[in-house]
């Protein structure tokens, strides 16, 4: 969902400054004494954004003021929709512990990620590891970007992942399941030289 979100995200704000840029200018240009178009609603640097006919024209139909509002609603409702998709943090910040007593303890979101990300980092061949931690605090799941060296085969680094860290994590947190993403790049590296 994140991906269609940022795609979203980029288009309403490539439009939106597509949009802003042409009628600033367009405005702009009219405000210097530049010919306008005969479609244009300036014509001049002296004329107003809407005459007293325009403003009165559709006073009388009984159908304008609801549409224009219907619309302005609409309109405001994707934007907050747009906003709280990006504002939205990604990052789970607790999880959820089952202490078995019907109680319950919060675990920080954040020490869950660096102690798994600390026991990735000791697999054989990982270079360097990130974790995140997202979805629901009863219900987390993880995101794991591994760095691996040149010599390692991705299966034994995923398999060492999978049985220590993640499973470590589950183990610790009493989690029923710790559902996870694995991301495996290989560290960037000269040509080896042949004799």
């Amino acid at each position: 969902m994140s991906a269609v979100l940022r795609t979203v995200n980029r288009v309403l704000t490539a439009l939106a400054g597509l949009v802003l840029l042409a009628l600033g200018g367009a405005v702009l240009a009219v405000g210097f004494d530049a010919p306008a178009p005969s479609w244009w609603v300036h014509q001049g640097p002296h004329d107003v954004l809407l005459s007293n006919a325009e403003r009165t024209r559709w006073r009388e139909a009984g159908w304008w003021w609801p549409v224009v509002i219907a619309g302005l609603a609409v309109l405001l409702l994707l934007a907050l929709w747009w906003l709280v998709a990006v504002v939205r943090r990604r990052r789970l910040t607790e999880v959820l512990v089952d202490t078995g007593d019907g109680e319950g303890a919060t675990l920080r979101g954040r020490a869950l990620e660096d102690v798994v990300a600390g026991e990735a980092d000791r697999v054989d061949g990982v270079e360097r590891a990130g974790v995140r931690l997202t979805g629901r605090r009863d219900a987390p799941e993880a995101r794991v970007r591994l760095l691996l060296a040149p010599h390692v085969d991705p299966g034994t680094a995923l398999h060492d992942l999978t049985t220590r860290a993640l499973s470590h994590a589950r183990d610790s947190a009493n989690l029923a399941s710790l559902p996870a993403e694995v991301q495996l790049r290989g560290v960037k590296h000269g040509a080896e030289r042949v004799n």
